[in-house]
């Protein structure tokens, strides 16, 4: 059919009115191609961070029959995930694996920790203006718990809890785990370390000298004070103080963080920290005693109504899985035993008290590791007997939230070195994770400068939704 110079004008016309508007034309295409994202049931979610990037060829994509400087030493055993096998230090999990969906071919070019994290946790390039973004900057994006903590306020509990601790790494905090542009209001509530025999949590303690009344005076006091110096910068912080003074007041929020509560059974299902020292990290085979604890915490806060709760495997400043060294021995036996402790309980726990179905859990990295031991591909290096940073293809796991259980996307090479099938950017996995709660990832939130920013700039896999 001939097109007519008049149409082919007007279509022109109004490609170049709708990108005034900030609409590129293959984001037009892409508008005319395909549906509208499905959404979700989630109504909450627990992100477990493998922070330092996990082997997950060694985890739950195995490579049985590559050559050993590939497939190193895990042997597969059989999992509740037909056809998927995980690694012999994966028991517990292995036996939960049908909860799961396991999204291979997760891929992008960052080898650095923080601006890795970043990316991970906020779905956003980690590059701005030709460097990389490696810690807390107030134009950074915002993580999915503040946007949560935004558009579903609760009222009674916060909104978005990170535990144990802030994540550091080259005397920077990693960016990506505070709330960027979004301001101090939608912070996550740091809770510290429940599986500590002297856990107090942080700022929701009367001090003993101080009744709630006189709590109350001291507020009106200090709100007397600051009315004649309200900025917006301020009144960000004021609201942050109001969230603050609303906890410590709240019944609710204590009892979630008192494991005192649960049977001890489930906390031994959890996993009980089994040393008192803690001041060794991981990756000089301290473990992770408090990952079991932090994961029962997190049960607690979803059924006490928190949107989203972020747990580091590691503690403050520890990479737990970043195992340039010693690799297969810090895996089994300073890591694997809790992970497969606590994760496959919140899996079993969650889904017994009813509550996989409207919480999405998801367990991933900022990047994997080398397909081969010994290969170098960063500054600190690598030993022949550990594996390096390797952004170019690894693995996540998605559970709950009403996508598919027990199903498989992607899939990677057979050394699991590159996307073999179905490729999946941080973008996409940001914009599964929004869809599965119930948000649109077109949907658009606002910086300080009233600039318009879409949640996600990928594609959610349609294909894991029911």
């Amino acid at each position: 059919m001939t097109i007519t110079f008049e149409k082919r004008r007007r279509e022109l016309m109004q490609v170049g009115m709708l990108g005034s508007l900030g609409l590129s034309l293959p984001q037009l295409l892409r508008a005319n191609e395909s549906p509208a994202p499905r959404l979700g049931r989630a109504k909450a979610c627990v992100l477990v961070f493998l922070e330092g990037g996990a082997a997950t060829q060694d985890l739950w994509d195995l490579k049985p029959n590559a050559p050993l400087e590939y497939r190193g030493e895990f042997t597969p055993i059989t999992s509740t995930l037909s056809g998927v096998p995980v690694c012999n230090h994966l028991p517990l999990l292995a036996q939960q694996m049908h909860h799961v969906t396991l999204v291979n071919a997760v891929h992008h070019s960052i080898v650095d920790h923080n601006a890795g994290a970043y990316y991970a946790l906020t779905g956003r390039s980690p590059v701005t203006g030709g460097r990389l973004i490696v810690r807390d900057e107030p134009e950074n994006f915002p993580p999915f718990g503040a946007v949560l903590a935004k558009h579903r306020p609760h009222g009674r509990v916060p909104e978005f809890v990170h535990l144990p601790d802030i994540m550091s790494n080259n005397n920077y905090d990693i960016p990506g785990q505070r709330a960027g542009f979004l301001g101090a209001a939608f912070d996550p509530f740091v809770a510290g370390d429940p599986s500590d025999p002297k856990y107090k949590l942080p700022g929701l303690t009367f001090p003993r000298q101080s009744s709630r009344g006189r709590l109350e005076h001291r507020r009106a006091l200090l709100e007397a004070i600051d009315d004649a110096r309200r900025t917006s910068a301020f009144a960000d912080m004021q609201t942050h103080y109001d969230k603050a003074f609303t906890l410590l007041q709240s019944d609710e929020t204590r009892r979630a963080f008192d494991l005192s509560h649960e049977p001890p059974s489930v906390r031994e299902r959890y996993g009980l920290p089994d040393r008192v020292d803690r001041s060794v990290e991981a990756r000089k085979f301290g473990g992770l005693p408090h990952f079991g604890q932090c994961m029962l915490t997190a049960r607690r806060l979803i059924e006490s109504g928190v949107r989203l709760v972020t747990v580091c495997t590691g503690r403050a400043i520890d990479q737990a899985w970043d195992t340039h060294r010693q690799h297969f021995a810090l895996m089994r036996e300073s890591l694997l035993p809790y992970f497969d402790r606590g994760f496959s309980a919140l899996l079993e726990d969650l889904a017994q008290r009813g509550l996989l179905e409207e919480t999405l859990v998801v367990a991933m990295g900022e990047f994997g590791r080398t397909p081969k031991m010994g290969q170098i591909t960063s500054g600190a290096g690598a030993t022949p007997a550990g594996r390096d940073h390797w952004p170019h293809c690894y693995s996540i796991l998605l559970a709950g939230g009403g996508l598919k259980s027990s199903d498989v996307y992607g899939a990677s090479d057979r050394y699991a070195a590159y996307p073999h099938l179905n490729p999946v950017t941080p973008e996409d996995v940001a914009a599964t994770i929004y869809s599965a709660l119930g948000l649109d990832p077109e949907s658009r939130i606002f910086d300080p400068q009233q600039r318009p920013h879409h949640l996600a700039l990928g594609r959610p896999i349609s294909e894991l939704f029911t």
